[in-house]
């Protein structure tokens, strides 16, 4: 094993650096991996040009990265369902105690989850990292490393529609054709919705979600009133959508969310923005419109993994950008420009493979 762990290392707002550390030991209940596939989120990218999300600030020096996948190259002492050898995705969110979450199995809510460079805890965009065995999970002959990474983001998706009640025959609006919008537009399709409209400011982004298998895409300008969009997307579908997935965060289109749905339905909000926003709330209780919040996912691996082995879901097509570990800053800076859909970093420099 070499010697050295070059990492992705934030220390403050702006300040991105590539450093060596220490190669982990893993305790009784971990793995050791040899990092090979990481994608840059959102939130990676946020935490860099701001020094925070919300209440989670960076107040000291830490590893980023949470969509990933690599090979085991030691397993702790009480490890029995994984080996030297074995590829794995690894689910960044673990349970620090067996409190009423996690018990009723929605441990995604626990205040006090270890998550993947979420502050203060360390990503595992590195070459070597240690995670609890019993969250990382054993890919299949036939799904890649990429597509091991690429199943977080997938678990979004997966979290997003199981709390939407996606099913066969819904309508479905997403709001947004990034890389979530676009995971939830696979998903979706997956299970069953008939017909999906999705909308994004971007044509070349709304292309791509063509070609995953959207049904209508609708191109937004920033001055489009939210009612207007809503009576659009209807006209597109015959009829208001039962579900609406709201992936940007922004007001404008929450609100466009809460009118386009039809009476009964559900809107999900899963893109992150403003604390407070102005919304048609009364629209929504006159039309019993359920809205939902999502955090993260749980309890959606191994659905994933079977969608990826199975070939039901295709993501391959969402990595668009690839960088060696080395250079880790021109890959954010891509991921911050907006260009392409996902950027992954390769972390192990004798597989540079997908």
């Amino acid at each position: 094993m070499a010697q050295e762990n070059l990492s992705v290392v934030l220390h403050a707002l702006g300040d991105l650096r590539l450093e060596n550390r220490p190669i982990p030991e893993p305790g009784p209940d971990e793995v050791l991996l040899r990092m090979h596939s990481v994608g840059i989120c959102g939130s990676d990218v946020h935490y860099w040009q701001h020094g925070r999300i919300g209440d989670f600030v960076v107040r000291e020096p830490m590893v980023l990265g949470h969509e990933a996948a690599g090979q085991v190259v030691e397993v702790g002492s009480a490890v029995k369902h994984l080996k030297v050898g074995d590829r794995v995705a690894i689910e960044p969110g673990v349970p620090r105690e067996m409190d009423e979450f996690f018990k009723n199995g929605r441990y995604n809510l626990s205040p006090t989850i270890f998550f993947c460079a979420t502050p203060p805890d360390h990503g595992n965009l590195c070459r070597y990292y240690k995670h609890n065995a019993n969250f990382c999970y054993k890919l299949p002959d036939n799904v890649t490393f990429e597509e091991g990474a690429l199943i977080e983001p997938l678990s979004v998706g997966i979290h997003a529609c199981r709390r939407a009640g996606v099913a066969l025959g819904s309508t479905v609006l997403i709001c947004g054709a990034g890389p979530i919008g676009l995971v939830c537009l696979l998903v979706a399709k997956a299970m069953g919705a008939s017909k999906v409209v999705i909308t994004d400011l971007s044509p070349e982004r709304l292309t791509m979600a063509k070609d995953l298998g959207a049904d209508f895409q609708l191109t937004v300008k920033r001055a489009d009133g939210a009612q207007q969009l809503a009576k659009t997307v209807e006209d597109m579908l015959g009829a208001p959508p039962h579900i609406t997935i709201e992936c940007t965060g922004v007001e404008s289109s929450i609100q466009t969310a809460i009118y386009a749905t039809r009476s009964g339905g559900v809107v999900v909000l899963v893109g992150l923005g403003s604390e407070m926003a102005t919304v048609p709330l009364i629209h929504a209780a006159l039309k019993e419109v359920d809205i939902r919040g999502v955090l993260r996912y749980c309890n959606t691996w191994p659905m994933a993994i079977n969608m990826l082995a199975s070939g039901k879901v295709n993501v391959k097509p969402l990595v668009t950008h690839r960088f060696p570990l080395e250079q880790a800053v021109e890959a954010f800076d891509t991921t911050r420009q907006g260009v392409g859909i996902k950027v992954m970093l390769k972390c192990d420099q004798s597989d540079q493979n997908p």
